[in-house]
């Protein structure tokens, strides 16, 4: 998956799962700040991204998170990992 793929997969989560407005998701929207998601709510995201992920993902990568495009930054390198 490219990169936009996989912002445009997260985009979808968040609309749909998380009632996130869909103007308000852009690769700089703040997950916490702008997008009012918790850590809860981070875990499910990355759980509803799983059927794109074929390992299991480290916790800790998250850690430094803070945008949309963090989150497809970091999420990039294990969906095309053995592809």
């Amino acid at each position: 998956m490219t990169k936009e793929e996989i912002f445009n997969t997260l985009k979808d989560i968040l609309v749909k799962d998380f009632e996130v407005e869909s103007e308000k998701i852009t690769p700089a929207a703040l997950l916490v700040d702008e997008l009012d998601l918790d850590s809860i709510d981070f875990v499910d995201l990355v759980v509803k991204m799983k059927e794109f992920i074929p390992e299991r993902i480290d916790p800790d990568v998250f850690k430094s998170v803070k945008t949309v495009q963090d989150a497809v930054d970091k999420l990039e390198p294990y969906i095309n990992r053995n592809r």
